[in-house]
């Protein structure tokens, strides 16, 4: 395959990203505009309101186990070890993501949650295995 495809399902994941930040201003700006905090509050860091402190906590989430899945998505594309496989495991990791954050800016329940991270976790994981076994084997 080789071609760009891979890259795909990292711009879908930015994309989620980006997301994530403007649902985090929304939720801030409602919650000055309602008198629960003020706007220094937040310049200052000293608290976040609870209506804005899940989607925070998303976004720091999507800074962690993803940085993995970058690294994984570009070396399979310089390995050239990004064929259909890779690519379906990449986009499902990001479908995992993404059900993982509406979940952790919703109801924010660990029963849905911790599973689909758990999912997520696995399939990175596979990705790896899939890009360690070409290293391995190709050359």
């Amino acid at each position: 395959m080789t071609g760009t495809e891979i890259f795909w399902p990292i711009i879908a994941h930015v994309a989620l990203v980006y997301g994530l930040y403007m649902l985090l201003s929304l939720r801030r700006r409602k919650a000055v505009e309602v008198g629960n905090v003020n706007l220094s509050d937040f310049r200052e860091n000293r608290s976040e309101p609870p209506e804005s402190l899940f989607v925070k906590n998303s976004i720091a989430n999507q800074f962690e186990l993803p940085v993995l899945f970058y690294v994984c998505c570009i070396l399979l594309y310089i390995t050239e070890a990004d064929n259909i496989a890779a690519l379906v495991l990449a986009w499902i990791f990001v479908a995992l993501r993404y059900a993982h954050a509406f979940v952790h800016v919703t109801s924010n329940r660990m029963r849905f949650r911790s599973p689909l991270f758990a999912a997520g976790y696995v399939v990175l994981g596979a990705m790896w295995a899939w890009l360690a076994g070409w290293v391995a084997f190709s050359g």
